[in-house]
């Protein structure tokens, strides 16, 4: 357990005193100091009271050593945009399960898409949604499907199911993973991303279909994200003529120079 160690260093990086800690937590401060000089341990609630006073979950101030995080991880954890570290206090998922308790995989068509956007984490709308299973999946897992629209996503067709399995730790997405992403503002996206979390506290999302601009995400913004698994369709795609295979170098070309133009615009 890394509980006082985590106290000493979130006390230090906000310059308080143990008295200050201590007013704040309503407990006496020699109390206050043997949580931190590991003698002793406090209740639950006053755990809470410490979670509260720093806006970090339970589980990170026992579970995760925050003395040996890369900087730019405890920035995110202290301006409350880790959604990984903080997921179990701010993403619980509502799930279905069947007859024999395994869980379902709730399919989410076009037309319940926009109902998701805000009853995702209502029981009531997610236990109706329709319900399948897949043997081949893996049962520790947790899978969701969603119903596409449009043609950003080319060679997968308008219309397919796409599964996707759910990621709790955002930080362990690869570049070029596609990914289903639930924001309140933009609904349900299926993108390619570019994990930008420890840098910029973003996601980068762009389509397979170049015609599409390439943008990003805030990670503040984003409720779900489930990983690509497979997807389902009554279309086969269809190949890339050699003038569609042009087209997408050119925009690969385009894509490339604008990112080293932003690069120097940095500099």
């Amino acid at each position: 357990m890394h509980l006082p160690s985590n106290l000493k260093t979130l006390r230090r990086r906000r310059k308080r005193t143990q008295d200050d800690v201590a007013r704040s937590i309503n407990v006496p401060r020699p109390t206050y100091s043997g949580y931190e000089n590991d003698v002793s341990y406090p209740s639950l609630e006053v755990l809470i009271r410490v979670s509260n006073y720093y806006e970090i979950s339970v589980d990170v101030l026992l579970k995760v050593d925050l003395s040996v995080m890369p900087e730019s991880k405890l920035q995110l954890i202290e301006s409350g945009n880790d959604v990984y570290i903080k997921g179990s206090q701010i993403r619980v998922l509502t799930t279905t399960v069947d007859r024999q308790n395994e869980e379902n995989i709730e399919l989410v068509n076009i037309k319940a898409k926009a109902g998701y956007t805000r009853g995702f984490a209502d029981p009531e709308f997610i236990k109706v949604l329709p319900t399948f299973q897949l043997p081949f999946l893996s049962k520790d897992k947790k899978y969701r499907s969603f119903q596409i629209s449009g043609d950003s996503m080319l060679p997968i067709p308008n219309g397919s199911y796409i599964t996707g399995v759910f990621i709790q730790n955002w930080f362990s997405l690869k570049d070029g993973d596609a990914c289903i992403i639930l924001t309140l503002d933009d609904g349900i996206v299926f993108k390619c991303i570019e994990n930008k979390l420890d840098t910029h506290k973003k996601i980068g999302v762009y389509s397979l279909n170049k015609e599409y601009e390439p943008y990003s995400i805030d990670a503040a913004d984003i409720k779900e994200i489930w990983k690509f698994v497979n997807y389902i369709s009554p279309e086969m795609p269809e190949a890339l003529d050699a003038t569609a295979a042009i087209h997408n170098e050119v925009a690969n070309l385009k894509e490339n120079m604008q990112k080293i133009m932003r690069k120097l615009n940095v500099k």
